[in-house]
């Protein structure tokens, strides 16, 4: 990307992308309320369910080589270990995979999912609140919300800036684009499956 076509660009990447998935997100944000995963414990297993989906789904692109050449500490950030711990502490069964998952990304597209994941724990922040009138914490069943090494604005600023600072052609801004769009759709459905099998547990 050349220095005109910046200026002519004036939102950093990492802006465009909060942009373009502001619909999906608000629409997501709308079906987590209506879930009341805070209301009780049984309610908040089936929120994790969801999470550990999530997150298992993307663990082959938190240790794929390439894209730790991108983030070095890519591997240490992925939270499908923490969601299945809380999974036990919840007494509640690690789900099978759900059809869909994403599938050999491009590397700027596998960039767009990991911005929607590490982007998430940013609003982790107001969730192990709630989490924590539970009776849960970061060391019991709410594990995935916890605070990251370094903290949570520290490391989402520096995969921002690492993110922003990329050299991209604009076939990969449009991966980019596709796959951030795509994670939040995807989390939407694991939502959705995660409490469509709660009357089959009760």
């Amino acid at each position: 990307m050349t220095t005109q076509d910046t200026a002519q660009r004036p939102a950093l990447r990492s802006q465009r992308l909060n942009q373009i998935t502001n619909e999906p997100h608000t629409k997501l944000d709308a079906l987590v309320k209506t879930h009341a995963p805070f209301e009780t414990q049984a309610n908040f297993a089936r929120f994790v369910v969801a999470q550990y989906l999530f997150q298992s789904e993307l663990v082959g692109l938190y240790n794929d080589a390439e894209l730790i050449a991108i983030v070095p500490d890519l591997a240490a950030r992925c939270r499908a270990e923490a969601a299945k711990a809380d999974l036990a502490d919840l007494e509640t069964e690690v789900p099978a995979p759900v059809a869909g998952a994403v599938k050999n990304p491009s590397k700027a597209e596998a960039l767009g999912w990991l911005f929607v994941s590490e982007g998430s724990k940013l609003g982790a922040a107001f969730l192990i609140k709630r989490a924590i009138g539970l009776g849960l914490s970061e060391t019991f069943g709410a594990r995935h919300l916890g605070e990251p090494a370094g903290g949570r604005a520290e490391g989402w600023k520096s995969f921002v800036k690492t993110l922003d600072g990329l050299e991209l052609t604009a076939q990969e801004e449009a991966e980019m684009d596709k796959g951030a769009i795509a994670a939040f759709n995807r989390f939407t459905v694991l939502l959705e499956q995660a409490y469509a099998t709660t009357a089959e547990l009760a």
